[in-house]
């Protein structure tokens, strides 16, 4: 598919799913977490900046947030992901719980260059990251998982670290017991094989070498278990934080783990690490990309990624996505922004005619002549 400046190129979502099936779930994913890895360790604040997402929360209608998540990469383009999340939606309407689109700008003139649908990228960098996170702080030989919570995130969480570990076993706890019960299901389409048990949160703290939190537990309400038993090496990808007041995780868990943020500006607002003091929280997943081997002890003790969304994986799943795009020849180029001939007179358009009319309107003067 050729460039055509001043278009923007729009994938739907049926765009998005069609990448999906042309290029295989198991190689974007792949790909995925590979760019990741490279994008998280080579990251250079002198080079892309980042700052943490605003927003607004809401009570009314219905209980919700609209936020934006923007990147700029210095004398590139600006990537932004506006998100909207409201937890009642799959119950109430029908409808994913985080509903989002990832926009990108030429920072030389303005203008949109591609925008396309976030929420099936968003569920899936989400699970890449956890990929990442557990593959820099989990023992390599884990191989069982916990899942608490097991709506939409759970889904590509246990794919991604399908990809990245031998998972034998996963066990799965969630309030829905519909939910509980689609879940095996749900997995087939990539993982037909494993185990699922339904368990506990009590037996999935014990038995799990690796855990995916990603609950909709409600401001105030948290955290979702106390004081129970794990394994000396378990770790925790928590996903479900994202609001001031939303926890998962109890601070006495977390004081006896290494805890991992994703972004620190972000996570002690709206994060696991809102409940810690800054020298309770360990290197960011960035630093430790940087310097693994500084960090292999980790692996043997109690870990914590504290997974609040960063841009940065918004903008890998987005070049990702594009590129396929062009490969495969998906999307449309649309002229969405005005762009008028005469760059001063915003009211061009009205004076200029279409050629058939201006034929028409000379055949018609013509005429009168004769």
């Amino acid at each position: 598919m050729k460039k055509v400046t001043n278009k923007t190129l729009v994938l739907s979502s049926e765009d998005v799913q069609e990448i999906v099936r042309k290029k295989g779930l198991d190689e974007v994913m792949d790909a995925l977490i590979e760019r990741l890895t490279a994008a998280v360790s080579s990251f250079n604040p002198d080079k892309t900046d980042i700052p943490a997402r605003s927003g607004f929360n809401y009570e009314s209608p219905k209980v919700g947030l609209i936020e934006w998540m923007p990147l700029y990469n210095k004398g590139k383009d600006v990537v932004i992901k506006v998100v909207g999340y409201h937890p009642e939606n799959p119950a109430k309407e029908g409808l994913p719980t985080i509903v989002s689109t990832v926009s990108s700008y030429d920072t030389s003139t303005g203008h949109l260059k591609g925008i396309i649908d976030g929420v099936l990228p968003t569920a899936l960098r989400t699970g890449a990251s956890s990929a990442l996170a557990s593959r820099l702080l989990a023992r390599p030989d884990a191989s069982i998982l916990g899942l608490i919570g097991c709506g939409a995130q759970s889904i590509t969480q246990l794919h991604a670290l399908s990809r990245v570990f031998n998972i034998k076993k996963v066990l799965i706890y969630d309030i829905d017991e519909n939910t509980i019960k689609s879940f095996d299901t749900r997995r087939l389409s990539f993982l037909p094989d494993v185990d699922i048990v339904a368990a506990s949160i009590g037996d999935i703290l014990e038995n799990s070498d690796i855990i995916c939190t990603a609950t909709s537990i409600d401001v105030g309400a948290g955290p979702l278990f106390n004081g129970q038993a794990t394994k000396p090496h378990l770790h925790i990808n928590a996903v479900g934080s994202d609001f001031p007041g939303k926890i998962e995780i109890p601070v006495e868990h977390l004081r006896k783990s290494f805890v991992c943020p994703d972004f620190l500006s972000q996570a002690v607002i709206e994060g696991e690490c809102q409940q810690l003091q800054k020298h309770e929280i360990g290197a960011d997943w960035v630093v430790i990309s940087k310097t693994p081997s500084q960090y292999k002890h980790v692996k043997d003790k109690l870990s914590v990624f504290d997974s609040t969304g960063w841009a940065l994986e918004d903008q890998v799943v987005m070049d990702l996505f594009l590129e396929y795009a062009q490969e495969l020849e998906l999307g449309q180029y649309i002229q969405i922004e005005s762009m008028s001939e005469d760059a001063k007179n915003p009211y061009a358009f009205l004076q200029a005619m279409p050629e058939e009319i201006l034929v028409l309107k000379e055949i018609i003067y013509n005429q009168k002549k004769d």
